[in-house]
C-alpha cells in the first residue's frame, strides 16, 4: 500500500494543530477563570448566561429606582418633621394666647407666629433635586402661593401642585410613591392659613379669637402626625425590598459564575494532560517527518 507523504504530514499538522488549540483553550481558562471566552465554547451555557445577565440588569436597575424612592421619601419625611415643630410652637402660642397676658406679650406671640409662617411656607416650597416636594408631580412649580399685604405680611396661601403622586416601580409586579399625597400638600397650605388665623386673633388681644383658633391648629397637627406615620410606612417597604434586590442579585450572579467559572482543579489536570499529549506528538511527528518516503512504499 502506497501512502502519500503530503497526506500524512497533513494528518500529523492537523493532530497538532487541535492538540495546542485545545492546549491554548486550557491555558486561559486557568489564567481567567473562565470556562466560556466565545460562544462557541458552550451555546446552551451562553444563551442562559444571556437570560440571567438580562435579569441582572433589571434588578440593578430596580435597585436604583428603590435608592431614588428611599432619598426622595426621607427628604419628604425631614420636611415635615420640620413642619411639625412649627406646628408644635404654634400650638404652644395658642395655649399661651387663651391665657391672662398684656397687650405686649400678645404682639410678641403675633411677631413669632408671623416668622412661624414664613417659615412654614419655605418649607412647604422646599426642593430637593431641583424638583417641589410636596407640589404632586406638578414638581417645576412652588406648591404654595401666598399673597402679601401692604406691609408684607403673608394674609393668604393657596396650594398650586396637584393631587398626582409619580410611581416609582421597586419590581416586575410592584411599585411605590414616596412622596406625601394629595391631601397632605393641600394640608400644608391649610396650616399656613391657619398660622396666619391664629396670629390674626394673637394681635385682635381677644383670648376667645386665639380659642377659636386652636381647632384648625390642632387638625393640621393630626394630618401632619398621619403623613409622618405614611411616610415611614413606605421607608420601610422600599428598605425591604433593597434586601430583595440584594438577595435576588447576589442569587443571579451566583447562577452567572456557575455557567461560566471554570472548575480550576479540573481544568489543571485536563491543561497537564493536553500538555503531555502535545509534546508526546511533537516528539512523534519529528520522528515520522525524518523518514524518506522509500519507507512509505511496501
Amino acid at each position: 500500500m502506497r501512502v502519500a507523504t503530503n497526506t500524512v504530514s497533513d494528518g500529523i499538522i492537523r493532530q497538532i494543530q487541535q492538540l495546542s488549540t485545545q492546549q491554548t483553550k486550557l491555558q486561559n481558562q486557568v489564567a481567567s477563570g473562565q470556562r466560556i471566552s466565545q460562544a462557541s465554547d458552550d451555546p446552551a451555557a451562553v444563551g442562559r448566561v444571556l437570560n440571567l445577565e438580562s435579569e441582572r440588569r433589571q434588578i440593578t436597575q430596580y435597585g436604583r429606582n428603590a435608592g431614588h424612592a428611599l432619598a426622595l421619601a426621607q427628604a419628604s419625611y425631614s420636611g415635615l418633621q420640620g413642619i411639625k415643630k412649627i406646628s408644635d410652637r404654634a400650638g404652644e402660642l395658642a395655649v399661651l394666647g387663651t391665657g391672662v397676658l398684656g397687650p405686649a406679650a400678645l404682639q410678641a406671640y403675633a411677631s413669632e407666629t408671623d416668622q412661624l409662617i414664613e417659615q412654614a411656607v419655605a418649607a412647604a416650597n422646599a426642593r430637593f433635586l431641583g424638583n417641589y416636594l410636596y407640589a404632586g408631580t406638578a414638581v417645576d412649580a412652588p406648591a404654595v402661593s401666598i399673597v402679601r399685604d401692604a406691609h408684607g405680611q403673608i394674609t393668604v396661601a393657596t396650594y398650586a401642585g396637584n393631587a398626582d403622586q409619580a410611581a416609582i416601580p421597586l419590581s416586575e409586579a410592584s411599585s411605590v410613591t414616596p412622596t406625601t399625597s394629595g391631601a397632605t400638600n393641600t394640608g400644608l397650605a391649610d396650616l399656613i392659613n391657619n398660622l396666619i388665623n391664629l396670629r390674626t386673633a394673637l394681635l385682635s388681644g381677644s383670648s376667645a379669637a386665639v380659642s377659636a383658633a386652636r381647632p384648625g391648629l390642632t387638625s393640621s397637627e393630626d394630618l401632619l402626625v398621619n403623613a409622618l406615620a405614611d411616610n415611614g410606612g413606605v421607608q420601610t417597604r422600599i428598605e425591604a425590598s433593597q434586601a430583595q434586590h440584594t438577595d435576588r442579585l447576589l442569587s443571579v450572579e451566583q447562577l452567572i459564575s456557575l455557567e461560566t467559572s471554570a472548575d480550576l482543579p479540573a481544568t489543571m489536570v485536563k491543561l497537564n494532560q493536553a500538555q503531555t499529549a502535545y509534546q508526546a506528538a511533537l516528539q512523534s511527528a519529528a520522528n515520522i517527518m525524518h523518514l524518506s518516503l522509500l519507507d512509505y512504499i511496501k
